[in-house]
């Protein structure tokens, strides 16, 4: 029988946008690329059901979004709903994720490195200054605007970003990424502006070495060590290193977030000049970095996967015939085309989307729950062959390394 559910008024913005390749997925939704009236945007798709009673998660993003004009940070452009869904509609980023661009150049000096982060220390600088904690930097936030090589760097996903009230409001929520959260988010202490300079810290230094200052894989362990205080600059890697470059890294991985150097600081540190930063090119090590992270985004596909296979099952058609597109119907492909583009997300709630079958209400049948199956074991058997590749590409890269 056909029911007649009435869409909110903003509902009518969706027939402006024709949906394209899935991009990532989250724990809310999917993100899709689109072609608007605009061109090409991203399109952060939030099931309702799964932010019921959170609701203002979601009006918080979209007003920190509206709010922020500034070149280093993704553009908002709309955003509209349907019966069952959110939809945040943003400035495309086609140029790459940080890391996976570097390894396409030539070389990648300290004095690049140097200029790279100050980028993204002025975005978080504004942020700041609007009293907006980013809460998730991280390298996979760090986007090209385009693949021209003057291109922009812009920081993105704000999906928990905080708005503070004022500005001495203390944050007590645990968020952020593994390996990439400050000591206070992980001990559940009240937080604030200073994570946002740790992150940057540990960023950094993985940019000039190739490898986190944090290695523990548990969450206690990894307490411990960024808790100790220490950071070590190992000599192997580290030999050819300006001191600015890790006087620059030492104040902001602070264990005290006191004394953690503030956005305002860090932007007067004579790192960022250039001025001192070595021509090392850092290269090899990059690379090396990067063949273990597609090791980590083969085991991601698999999750990825699952992730959309979970929300396609919750989907309802209450939407009309257009909110059929908005989950993927091969969510193994869906997950390919995403780690294809660089975006896979991997850290807490950055929502997200995805295309349908027709059809009506979805049931998790015995002929879908195979064809999971099949999918994850071909997932992992592509892993193990990833694996492989990984470890071949590595020992090159160390080879190169040893050379350099």
């Amino acid at each position: 029988m056909f029911k007649f559910h009435v869409q909110p008024d903003s509902y009518d913005k969706k027939s402006r946008y024709r949906f394209g390749r899935t991009l990532g997925a989250g724990t809310y939704g999917i993100v899709r690329e689109a072609d608007g009236p605009t061109g090409k945007v991203a399109v952060k798709i939030i099931l309702k059901k799964n932010v019921k009673g959170n609701e203002q998660m979601v009006y918080d993003e979209l007003e920190m979004l509206q709010r922020m004009k500034h070149p280093h940070i993704v553009r908002f452009v709309d955003w509209f709903e349907s019966r069952d869904k959110y939809y945040i509609v943003t400035q495309l980023a086609t140029g790459g994720e940080l890391f996976d661009r570097i390894c396409e150049q030539g070389r990648f000096t300290e004095k690049d490195a140097s200029q790279t982060i100050r980028q993204v220390i002025e975005a978080v600088d504004y942020l700041h200054d609007n009293n907006v904690v980013h809460r998730d930097l991280k390298p996979e936030n760090l986007l090209y605007l385009m693949n021209d090589s003057n291109s922009d760097l812009v920081l993105a996903d704000f999906g928990i970003a905080k708005m503070l009230d004022s500005k001495d409001e203390v944050l007590t929520t645990m968020a952020g990424s593994f390996g990439y959260a400050a000591p206070e988010v992980m001990l559940k202490r009240g937080h604030g502006k200073p994570v946002d300079m740790w992150s940057l810290g540990v960023i950094t230094y993985t940019l000039l070495c190739g490898y986190s200052p944090f290695r523990s894989e548990n969450l206690q362990d990894l307490i411990d060590e960024c808790s100790s205080g220490k950071i070590v600059f190992h000599e192997r890697y580290w030999k050819d290193v300006s001191g600015d470059a890790k006087d620059f890294i030492g104040r902001l991985l602070q264990t005290d977030a006191e004394a953690r150097s503030s956005s305002k600081q860090a932007l007067k540190h004579p790192w960022l000049s250039g001025v001192s930063a070595t021509d090392k090119n850092l290269l090899p090590e990059i690379k090396a970095y990067m063949a273990k992270a597609r090791l980590r985004r083969g085991i991601e596909m698999v999750k990825l996967a699952n992730r959309i296979e979970a929300l396609k099952m919750q989907e309802d058609d209450e939407d009309e015939a257009p909110g059929q597109a908005d989950v993927p119907a091969n969510a193994k492909a869906a997950a390919g085309d995403a780690l294809a583009a660089g975006n896979t997300a991997r850290g807490l709630p950055s929502s997200s989307s995805a295309g349908s079958p027709p059809g009506g209400k979805r049931t998790l049948s015995s002929i879908a729950k195979g064809a999971i199956f099949r999918e994850v074991v071909l997932a992992k058997v592509r892993e193990m062959k990833q694996a492989e590749q990984t470890a071949k590409l590595e020992e090159e890269a160390k080879g190169k390394a040893s050379m350099s």
